[in-house]
This record gives structure tokens, sequence and C-alpha cells, in this order.
């Protein structure tokens, strides 16, 4: 079995990496080799037996994405992209990252099935960003999606060419639209989201956080540990069971920005929660106010995807995984 993971040196890419690594097996067949492909070199897997190659180059240029498919993995993860506030800020580099990145890709894959029958199993990160306001409630699955950002628009573009190149039998494609993702390690990025994981993850060890948006602000959460558990289960899923609705919205946790503090109180105190400093932040309120907060996710859960029980939970896993 080859793997190819594209965006395999950003957080979930090496959390995915490491958790192929330790059960090393997918699909019921053993994994023999790693491709590893992003803009910066990834650290070789620890542990790993099987051939790993190391693939660093910008993956939105046709030659980078028909060396990557020239490998001919049987499982491709997509996980690479620009986040949503750089992708607003920097227009262009948004769609050409986002966009111009996934259509080249399958057109390289079509390309390899011309020549050899070639038809890898595709699993897409997409994003909640791609459903816009108004929104109800609760967001069911069939929901339109009016995309408020440029992040969320190329997200949709890439879904639907997923779901056709997928029809057309050039690939088996799976796309998951993740919750933000939370608590992420590390340092900050460009997110507009980035704040919903720092106002916990710098008090948990003694630092102060921003929070640019009132304690209000609801929002749909799993944690790094749900989402290598979504990627691995997309990959093992008959595809045959998701007709031509080829994109699922991932099972989550809906909480507000209050609510996240009194978890974050439960586990650490009230010394962490002072470390919490308010500076509203009109940009990224406008950002926010555009987001969906709570899904129905119950399709996803029938195909057997599981989030946290919690965001009291994801908190602890982060401390787990990250702290101890």
């Amino acid at each position: 079995m080859k793997i190819a993971i594209i965006g395999a040196a950003g957080m979930v890419g090496r959390k995915l990496t490491q958790r192929l690594v330790s059960e090393g097996t997918l699909r019921g067949a053993t994994i023999n080799s790693l491709l590893l492909a992003d803009v910066v070199a990834s650290d070789a897997p620890a542990g790993f037996t099987g051939e790993t190659v190391i693939q660093a180059g910008d993956l939105s240029a046709p030659a980078e994405v028909e060396q990557l498919v020239a490998a001919r993995p049987d499982v491709i993860f997509h996980l690479a992209a620009i986040v949503s506030g750089e992708a607003e800020q920097d227009f262009d580099k948004g769609y050409r990252i986002n966009m111009d990145g996934m259509r080249h890709l399958l057109n390289a894959i079509r390309a390899a099935q011309a020549a050899d029958d070639y038809r890898p199993r595709l699993v897409f990160t997409s994003s909640i960003a791609v459903f816009g306001a108004p929104f109800p409630e609760t967001i069911p699955e069939e929901y339109f999606h009016t995309p408020l950002t440029s992040y969320g628009t190329q997200k949709e573009i890439c879904e639907l060419l997923l779901a056709d190149y997928s029809r057309k039998g050039f690939v088996d494609g799976i796309g998951i639209r993740l919750p933000t993702i939370c608590v992420r390690p590390g340092l900050p990025n460009k997110a507009a989201s980035g704040f919903f994981s720092n106002i916990i993850r710098e008090p948990l060890v003694g630092k102060e956080a921003i929070l640019p948006v009132p304690d209000t602000v609801r929002h749909w959460h799993a944690s790094p540990r749900s989402a290598v558990g979504f990627l691995v289960h997309a990959a093992n899923l008959d595809t045959a069971r998701l007709g031509p609705r080829r994109n699922l919205t991932m099972p989550g946790v809906s909480v507000t920005v209050a609510e996240q503090i009194e978890a974050l109180r439960t586990v650490a105190g009230e010394k962490a929660v002072a470390l919490i400093r308010r500076e509203p932040d009109e940009t990224i309120m406008k950002i926010v106010a555009g987001w969906p907060t709570r899904f129905d996710a119950s399709r996803a859960e029938g195909l057997g995807f599981r989030a946290d029980a919690s965001f009291e939970a994801i908190i602890r896993a982060h401390v787990e995984d990250e702290l101890s």
C-alpha cells in the first residue's frame, strides 16, 4: 500500500503520518511506502520500515503533482491549503493554492488513468466555510452553499470538482468538511479562527492570549485527534455508500467562547482563565459572523465518523497529546 500526504509538514499532516506509521495498515493492507509532500520538506517518520519519499515543492504547480502521481499512490490525502485569513488577504495566492492545486492534482490523476487505469482513493479536507449566512439554528447536510469568504468559495469549488471527477470515474474521492480544529498545537497561524485555539493553548502554558470576539460567539470544533480519525476513516470507507454525494460535514462540538473558557477553567483553573485578554478586532468579528455554528452531522455519524464528546474532552486531548 502506497500512501501520499499532500500537506504532510502541517500539524494535521504530521499527526496523520504518525498514526499511519503506528497502525501500519490502511484499507486492510500493509503500508510499505509513504510519500510526504509539502512546500517545505517533512521529517521522515520515526519507526517506519518502509520506503519514505520526501517531496518539497509548490504543489499548486502541475509538474509537482505530476511527479507525485507518477509514484501511483493507492491513497492520497490532500490536506494542503492557504488558511482562511491569508486566503482573504491574498486573493491570487488563495486561488492558486486552494483551487488550482486541486484542479492540477485531479487532472494529473486523470492523465495517469488514461495511461494505466490508475484510480486512487483521494481524501480531501474541505471546510464548513462552504456554508454562508443566514443560517438556521442547526444546519442540515442539504443546506445550500453560499460561502462568504474567498477560502470558503475555493473549498466549495474543490468539492464540486471532486464530485464530478468521481462521477466520471477518474478518481475515488471523498471530501470531509472539517470543523475548526481546536486546540491546535504550535505557534499561531494566519487563520481567522486561530484565536479559538490561542485562548486555550497559551493559557495552559502560562502565556497571555488575545480574544478578538465577544464571549457569545458560537462555533463548531473538533480536536486534532478527531481530525486524524476522520481522515483514516474516510480512507477506509466504502465510497459506494456515499452515492453521488461525495462530500460530508464532519461531526463536532458546538460551543460558545464563554463555554470554551468555562471548560478551560475546569481543566486548568482560574489562573489560566485570567491570562485571556479581550481586544476586539472588527475584521475578525466580520469574518466569524459569516460562519456556521452548529450542524446536523447524522449522515457522517451514520457512516461511522466520530467526534469528541465535549469541549472539555478536546482540551484534555490536547493536554495528553502535547503537554504530558
